[in-house]
């Protein structure tokens, strides 16, 4: 009698074991794969998550970061959506070629940003852009206006209003004119770590909630030889920006892609006066301004996640 019982008690552990077994074994759904492109003599590493097979949602990251900003987004919209998030040269993953002899401006980095896509594949998109992602972006969507199906724009910016006299100080001053000491303040008062770790914190309503992770990688991503020069080449860039500000406008107004304005109020690079341009010149446009800093996804990932998807199921983007 008491083996008939043993032997029950361990069948029925076995069978619980065998049900509970299934539940652990289940791979995450929402996976983030990660790989390289050879584009040109160059690796371009990206994050992608999503079936291929349904609409693409291009992820251009801004400055000093990479793909790595856009991580709760991939995961957030890998079900319904195909996304992909490179890392530019000289950025996060991607190769790192000296600034002696490569030539760091928008133009270039948007002519291999253009040709990733081409390789990977891709015709048709949505953009999402974030500060260094618009010169980027605009450049892709103005070179082949009929693959681009909207934008997202989070302090993305395309207006000479939003742009901060203030937040960018030295930077103008850079524009009149390359002098040693100009660069020397510049280095020290934006490449340095507390200079990063504040535009992480900087007008976010709970700056002890930032996660440090994210300036950590880019202070040391900006700490190997010779990236002080390459982003010295692309702040001197910069001002070239500008001078598209009224094609990328154009092509707003000509194209009307619709657009989606999540924008964190408090940046102190690219101000409010920058999401209201877009008013202007798109017709379909929904615009949210939020109570935070210039990386907006990292306090208002939630919000951000679910108004790009509401947003692009409204547009029939499915």
């Amino acid at each position: 009698m008491r083996f008939t019982k043993n032997l029950q008690f361990v069948i029925l552990t076995i069978s619980l074991i065998l049900l509970v077994k299934p539940i652990y074994a289940v791979a995450d759904p929402i996976q983030v794969r990660y790989g390289y492109e050879k584009v040109g003599k160059l690796d371009i590493f990206y994050r992608e998550a999503g079936d291929p097979a349904k609409p693409a949602l291009v992820l251009l990251h801004g400055f000093p970061t990479s793909s790595h900003m856009y991580r709760e987004v991939l995961r957030g919209l890998a079900d319904g959506y195909y996304l992909i998030a490179p890392d530019y040269p000289g950025f996060g993953n991607s190769s790192f070629p000296s600034p002696e002899t490569f030539t760091y401006t928008f133009d270039h980095l948007a002519e291999i940003m253009g040709q990733f896509l081409e390789q990977r594949g891709l015709k048709r998109y949505s953009l999402m852009i974030q500060d260094y992602g618009a010169p980027v972006g605009f450049r892709i969507a103005t070179a082949h206006p009929e693959r681009v199906q909207a934008i997202i724009t989070q302090n993305g910016n395309a207006y000479k209003e939003g742009i901060s006299p203030a937040g960018w100080g030295p930077v103008l001053d850079y524009w009149k004119g390359k002098t040693p000491e100009l660069e020397k303040t510049i280095i020290e008062n934006v490449f340095s770590y507390p200079a990063l770790k504040w535009e992480y914190t900087h007008g976010t309503r709970n700056p002890d909630a930032i996660n440090p992770d994210s300036a950590d990688l880019d202070y040391l991503k900006m700490s190997r030889p010779g990236q002080h020069r390459m982003h010295l080449d692309l702040f001197y860039d910069y001002q070239n920006n500008l001078k598209l500000y009224p094609q990328w406008q154009q092509y707003l107004r000509e194209n009307q892609p619709p657009v989606l304005v999540v924008w964190g109020r408090n940046d102190a690079f690219f101000p409010e006066p920058g999401a209201k341009g877009y008013k202007r010149d798109v017709k379909d446009i929904d615009y949210n301004i939020l109570d935070t800093g210039h990386f907006a996804l990292e306090e208002e990932h939630a919000f951000i996640v679910g108004k790009i998807r509401e947003f692009l199921r409204k547009r029939n983007i499915l």
